[in-house]
């Protein structure tokens, strides 16, 4: 338990928006993103991909590699689909259950052209429809991982895991995820990947050998992934501290990176670095490194004001 890690996956979400493309009455929340990238998917011919996922059951494991690091970017997990194995790859697209078998036997066939043709199709659709996004997906994960960072540093795995999901439960000395199929395994010396997903939300999924454990699980808040602009300013306070400073004390309900409160409010990084020490030397905020990244809280002083407010 000690190995327990968080990670994001791009590629992941990548992957995942391409069962929201085929089935959003069940992601109706992403209807704003689908009505701005439908238009933009004439020229790609996405019908392999889909091939090898389908709308149930089953996936490619090789299209989404556990995040070797904490933050990888698309390109680096990209280049790790590319080099995936031929005869794994073959392995795995021969389990999956579609609508488009044809598709599914001409990868098996030459699965060393059909790693690179699915790798090209990914890195095309990322293009068009997901690299403007990802920033703002990026934001809504990156303060998940805070959140339950946080739960698992004051109260353990039993406490990261009582909410996670609803099939996910911790008994101690095990972690048991309901599924429609059956693994067993220890987790030895590898410990467990613990990855957020806003596509693939309201489910949980797993990955077990040959690739590392990994749970990815729905993040907290997906609703909102979609709301435009900043969350609104009472007038009191944003009279006592001015709207934008006022704007950022009520968007760190959750504890949040400068980046990540930038992207949410629309404002530059340095326009918040600089606010944000304003309202750290008024005793408003406090900072804490955790790795690269410094992450900001309100004080108590902080929240009684934004309650009074």
């Amino acid at each position: 338990m000690a190995r327990i890690r968080f990670a994001f996956s791009p590629i992941g979400e990548l992957v995942a928006s391409l069962r929201v493309l085929r089935d959003p009455a069940r992601h109706s929340f992403h209807l704003p993103w689908l009505r701005a990238v439908r238009p933009r998917l004439g020229g790609i011919d996405l019908s392999e991909l889909f091939a090898l996922v389908p709308l149930h059951g089953y996936i490619v494991d090789f299209a989404t590699p556990t995040p070797q690091t904490p933050m990888p970017d698309f390109a680096t997990e990209l280049e790790r689909v590319r080099r995936t194995p031929p005869e794994r790859a073959a392995r795995e697209a021969a389990r999956v259950v579609g609508s488009d078998p044809r598709a599914v036997e001409r990868f098996v066939a030459d699965p060393e052209a059909g790693v690179e043709r699915f790798a090209d199709t990914l890195e095309r659709y990322w293009k068009a429809a997901f690299a403007e996004f990802w920033p703002r997906v990026y934001g809504l994960l990156e303060a998940d991982v805070l959140r339950r960072s946080r739960r698992l540093a004051a109260g353990g795995a039993r406490e990261l895991f009582a909410d996670l999901h609803q099939n996910v439960r911790w008994l101690g000395d095990r972690l048991v995820v309901a599924r429609r199929w059956s693994h067993s395994a220890p987790l030895g010396g590898d410990g467990l990947v613990l990855v957020p997903t806003s596509f693939s939300w309201p489910d949980v999924t797993v990955m077990v050998a040959p690739y590392q454990p990994t749970l990815i699980y729905p993040v907290t808040g997906a609703g909102t992934l979609w709301t435009s602009g900043p969350p609104p300013a009472p007038g009191a306070l944003a009279a006592l501290i001015g709207r934008t400073r006022a704007q950022i004390l009520i968007a760190l309900a959750d504890p949040a990176t400068t980046s990540a409160l930038a992207r949410r409010l629309a404002l530059t990084p340095g326009a918040v670095s600089q606010h944000l020490r304003v309202l750290a030397d008024g005793g408003l905020v406090t900072r804490r490194r955790l790795g690269r990244e410094v992450v900001y809280r309100r004080t108590p002083v902080g929240d009684s004001l934004v309650c009074a407010a």
